[in-house]
């Protein structure tokens, strides 16, 4: 029980990590219609940024946000360099996919070739641990889900109460249609993407905060865990994502406790087949289309 526990107290923690990767990942592919496999890589890639400034004497919460400022300009900059310009010449879905295949790769490489195969570490200044109903929580880990839950509201307050939010779900739903009432458009397309990518900067941090060490390949099994909890929650759907972030959390970490921690991404690539076969449209499918209905 006491293990169980744990693994309940632990997998809100990864939860929270995952809440702000799967939420990035699905507003991209919302209103863009792309499939980034890019994505992991660009949460590495903040990551080590933060490393780079952490290791300098930085404290770790500026490093977060130099993180979030580094993985939007750098989100928007694949955008406005490497994707528009396929959208343009009205590629397919499978020729943005390779292509964000492929640039996933070249950022992971060079990230490889940058930090070769090192092991890496943050310095984290107050690391002492609290137990709550028999799990033992660090300080760190605390502060993650307090920082999640507060982008979630974040996200939420700046989808549902500004007029860019606003923008921003109507081009989600028709593109084109939102074009001819006036809707900018483009620079909505812009700015999910700094949104987004600003979220995959502080999922970068906090994923590698939880780790004894990290290194170039350390973000690459997360992509399965992001798109399970992005497809779980009903893709592009970004209160969905937050939901299948809990349930992919939580159940990978019991997973861990009750089977084998090997066996944490078969649990969420088993969720994820399940829900291909039973409900590919999502969990929060519905509600989203009444939703959409009604705002």
């Amino acid at each position: 029980m006491d293990l169980a526990i744990s693994a309940v107290c632990f997998g809100m923690v990864v939860a929270s990590i995952l809440a702000l990767a799967a939420v990035g990942f699905t507003l991209q592919y919302g209103v863009t219609n792309i499939f980034n496999l890019a994505f992991p890589e660009t949460m590495v890639a903040s990551g080590f940024v933060a490393y780079l400034f952490n290791s300098r004497g930085w404290s770790i919460w500026l490093c977060l946000v130099v993180a979030a400022v580094f993985g939007g300009a750098l989100s928007l900059a694949l955008n406005v360099v490497l994707y528009r310009p396929f959208i343009r010449r009205g590629s397919s879905f499978l020729a943005l996919f390779i292509a964000s295949l492929a640039t996933g790769m070249v950022i992971h490489y060079t990230i490889a070739a940058i930090a070769a195969e090192g092991s890496f570490r943050y310095d984290l200044a107050h690391e002492r641990a609290f137990t709550i109903a028999s799990a033992n929580i660090t300080w760190p880990q605390i502060t993650i889900m307090v920082i999640s839950a507060g982008a979630m509201v974040t996200v939420h307050l700046f989808l549902r109460r500004s007029r860019l939010g606003k923008a921003m779900r109507a081009t989600a739903v028709d593109a084109d249609l939102a074009r001819s009432c006036g809707v900018p458009t483009e620079h909505v397309v812009n700015v999910a993407w700094l949104v987004s990518g600003a979220l995959c900067g502080l999922a970068g941090v906090t994923f590698f905060m939880t780790t004894r060490s990290f290194g170039a390949t350390s973000g690459r099994a997360f992509l399965v865990l992001i798109i399970a909890a992005a497809i779980l929650g009903g893709i592009g759907d970004a209160y969905g994502a937050m939901l299948g972030a809990v349930v992919i959390g939580v159940t990978t970490e019991l997973g861990a406790v009750w089977l084998n921690p090997g066996y944490k991404t078969a649990v969420a690539l088993l969720i994820l087949l399940a829900v291909l076969l039973v409900r590919p449209q999502g969990i929060r499918a519905e509600f989203a289309r009444v939703r959409e209905m009604q705002a």
